[in-house]
This record gives structure tokens, sequence and C-alpha cells, in this order.
């Protein structure tokens, strides 16, 4: 019995001796794993912020309420705020890599190759969000320009034809964003390559037959002149 007692004493001894120095090895990677952590959660507020700032300070959710983009959100039980917006994807991508590199660290490889496909789709998410702002800039330039250019024309259809140019460009970037975010796949790509093609053809006629009646103008004032010479 005392044999027994002291052989059970003795393997609960190494056994709470490993746990020891497994809790002892295991307490300085979880203090560099948090500091880490706190580094990047650090980093990543403060490029949110700034990220942020720089987004309302171009007053991009203006245009986007000229587009009543924000009466789309309100209606889905959101508020239009682009610069919080990118300020928060950029501090979480920041985060989440600090996080994989402090897990890492821990050893927890399941964990870490799951962040790590996050990390590598979060860039294709900011890239999208991108292209929709910058579509959001250029549609609203494009269509002055082309209300103006057809309003000094004389052209009586010129707040369609402003229209027109604003909802090709949005649905272009739509379309650039789906592809980059790789949904819908082929489906996209072929929708991407009609819409471009449907666009250039309505592009080319519309200025083919502007382009005949200015010809004709041409030709009937060089007629007109040479009659004029003759007499």
């Amino acid at each position: 019995m005392l044999e027994f007692l002291n052989s059970l004493a003795e393997g609960l001894r190494e056994s709470f001796y490993d746990i020891g120095a497994g809790v002892v090895q295991f307490i300085p990677k979880l203090l560099i794993a948090l500091v880490i952590f706190i580094v990047g959660w650090a980093i990543g507020s403060l490029l949110g912020q700034v990220v942020s700032q720089i987004v309302k300070s171009l007053k991009i959710d203006n245009l986007l309420k000229g587009a009543k983009v924000d009466d789309v959100l309100k209606r889905a039980g959101f508020n239009l705020d682009s610069g919080r917006f990118l300020g928060d994807l950029i501090e979480w991508f920041v985060v989440i890599v600090f996080l994989v590199a402090s897990l890492d660290v821990l050893g927890l490889t399941q964990v870490t190759t799951f962040l790590n496909e996050v990390v590598l789709y979060l860039p294709q998410v900011i890239v999208a969000v991108l292209i929709l702002l910058v579509a959001v800039l250029i549609a609203s330039a494009m269509q002055r320009i082309v209300v103006g250019g057809a309003m000094a024309a004389g052209v009586k259809s010129a707040n369609f034809l402003g229209s027109v140019t604003k909802w090709a460009i949005w649905i272009f970037a739509v379309l650039m964003a789906l592809f980059q975010l790789n949904i819908g796949g082929p489906l996209i790509q072929t929708l991407f390559t009609g819409f471009v093609v449907a666009l250039s053809l309505a592009f080319g006629l519309s200025f083919g037959l502007g382009g005949q009646q200015a010809a004709a103008g041409f030709i009937e004032k060089i007629r007109e002149e040479i009659q004029s010479h003759r007499r």
C-alpha cells in the first residue's frame, strides 16, 4: 500500500512539474503575443482615424447623398459615413494582421491559417470600395461636363445624356468592384465585356450620327461659299 502511494505521489509530482514547466514556457509567449496585439490595435486605430479624416475632407458623402445613396442605406438601417467605413476597414485590417502574428507566436496554426485568408481578402474589399468611391467622383464630374457641353451645343436632352453618362459609369464601377471581389466569376466578366461593348457601340452610333449631321452642315456651308464666289 505504501509503495502504491509513493508511486502515485511521484506520478502527481511529475505531472504538476510538467504543467508548471509548460506554464512557465507559455507565459513569455503569451506576454509577447499580447504586446504584439496591443501595438497592432494602437496602430490600426491611429491609421483608421487618419483615413477617416482624409475621406471626410474629400466630402464624398455629399456626392453620395446627391446620388440618393443615403436613402438606400437608411432603408437598410445604416447611416451614410464613408469616412468611418473606410477607416474601420483599414483599422481591422491592421488589427487582424497583428492578431495573426500574435497567434503565430502562440503556435495556434489553424486559427492563423483562417485569419491569413481573411487578411488576404480584406485588401480586395478595400480596393472595391475605393473603386466605387472614385466612380462617384468621376460620374459626378462627367455628368456636369456632358450636360454643360450638350447645353452649349443646343441639345435638348442634355440632362438625359448627363444621367446616362452617370449611370453608365456607376454600372461600370459596380461590375469592376464585383470582379475585384471575385463575385460571379465568369458571369461578371461576361457582363463586364458585354457592357463595355454595348457602351462603345452606343457612343459610336451617337457620335457617328452626330458626325453625319456636322459633316453635312460643313459640306453645305462649303457648297454655299463656292456658289457665292461664282456669282
